[in-house]
Parts: structure tokens; C-alpha cells; sequence
């Protein structure tokens, strides 16, 4: 963990990766990007789950495919897929207490909406801690992984590269940040479709849980001040 001595700024994916993914909260935004497929483009939800599914595949979010091939309203698809219950997310008083140790800069980087985020980080009590959430509008609606959005993040916040770490759930995504300087920690999840390139060299480390590695950096940082 010596490599992490310098770091400065905290880079952060929302969904699966500030609250843990078994809890379904994107089960919710999955089902609700179907739906919007399904009443847009008048099919099935069978065959809005393809297209959903195609979308992802082929232009890295279902709303950048959605947007090329059928010219839909961007801020209508994400009010809409954002729209769903987090009554059941709880506070998660273990990672507030770890990111507020945190010396630096930090900030939220997703290809959902800002309000999604402001939502899902007030119910789980660590909206406060953030400078900054860097959303899908942003970047002009062009996601993760594609390099842009990284490099207008980098700009915004006048982030320094190789003092940053970016946590995030989708491997893939991780490239980018990794090929910038960036350390990289892929939060493990099972699903394929975030799995995948999980054995890739850009990855420095891979985490079962978002808090206990926090806290594992705070403990060792706190041993390198006093050295």
C-alpha cells in the first residue's frame, strides 16, 4: 500500500460501489430502463431487454444508444430510470467514517444523473463528504469507459492523475483512469457484464468491500505520518 501514500484525490463510481450491489437499488434502474424501451419504441419487454442489453454492449450505457439510434430526450430517460425507491438504503455510518478520514479531494464520477446520486448518497448519510459529482450531463452524455469524460473530469476538478485513485464496480471502466496514472480498485461483482477484463494488468487492486479497504488506507496512512 506504499503506492498510496501520495494520494490526494478520491475518485468514486455511485451505483454497486458507494452501497453495496446485493442491495439492488440498479436492479431497480435496470428494470425501469426496459420499461422506458418498452413504451418508447413500442415493443415488448422482451425484446426492450435485447435492445437494452445491445445498447450497453455496443455504446457502453443503454442511454448513448438510445440517444444515436433513436434521438430520445436525455433528461427524460434519466428522470425517468431514477425514478425508484431507496427507502430501504440505510445509513452506512462505518463508510461515512472512512471517507471523512480521507485527506484530499473527493468526488463522484457516474454515468447516471447528479440527482440520482445527491438521492442515493443522502440516504446512506454521506452526501456531505463530496466536493464534487461529475455526472453523465458533463460529459455531454458520452460515458465511461470512452476517454472523454475522463479527461474533462481531470479538467474540471483540476485533478492531478498520478496523485488520484478511482474506485468503480464495471472493470472495464477502469482503464482509462489507469492509463492517465491513476490507481485503480475494482469493487468485485459477479455480474458479467462488470467482470469482464477483471484480470486486466490496469486494475491495481481488487476489493470485496468499499469500507474495509478505506479503512485498511486510513490505518496505514496514519503509520506512514508517524514514520
Amino acid at each position: 500500500m506504499n503506492d498510496l501514500s501520495k494520494i490526494k484525490y478520491w475518485l468514486f463510481d455511485l451505483d454497486n460501489t458507494l452501497y453495496d450491489g446485493a442491495t439492488k437499488v440498479f436492479d431497480q434502474v435496470d428494470k425501469k430502463m426496459s420499461k422506458f424501451i418498452s413504451e418508447k419504441l413500442d415493443v415488448d419487454l422482451q425484446q426492450a431487454r435485447k435492445i437494452q442489453k445491445s445498447y450497453f454492449e455496443e455504446y457502453n450505457t443503454t442511454l448513448n444508444g438510445m440517444i444515436k439510434n433513436h434521438k430520445i430526450n436525455a433528461n427524460e430517460f434519466l428522470e425517468f430510470v431514477h425514478d425508484v425507491d431507496l427507502s430501504f438504503l440505510k445509513k452506512d455510518l462505518i463508510l461515512e467514517t472512512e471517507i471523512e478520514k480521507l485527506e484530499g479531494k473527493k468526488f463522484i464520477f457516474t454515468n447516471g444523473s447528479r440527482e440520482h446520486a445527491k438521492n442515493v448518497t443522502r440516504r446512506i448519510g454521506i452526501d456531505h463528504l463530496f466536493d464534487g459529482i461529475f455526472d453523465i450531463r458533463d460529459c455531454e452524455f458520452v460515458p465511461k469507459p470512452s476517454k472523454e469524460p475522463y479527461h474533462k473530469l481531470v479538467e474540471s476538478y483540476k485533478i492531478e492523475p498520478q496523485y488520484c485513485i478511482f474506485f468503480e464496480d464495471i472493470a472495464r471502466n477502469l482503464k482509462p483512469a489507469f492509463e492517465m496514472g491513476m490507481k485503480t480498485v475494482w469493487i468485485k461483482n459477479n455480474e458479467p457484464w462488470a467482470s469482464k477484463f477483471s484480470d486486466s494488468d490496469f486494475i491495481s487492486y481488487k476489493i470485496d468491500k468499499l469500507s474495509n479497504f478505506l479503512k485498511e488506507i486510513n490505518e496505514y496512512r496514519k503509520t506512514w505520518k508517524y514514520n
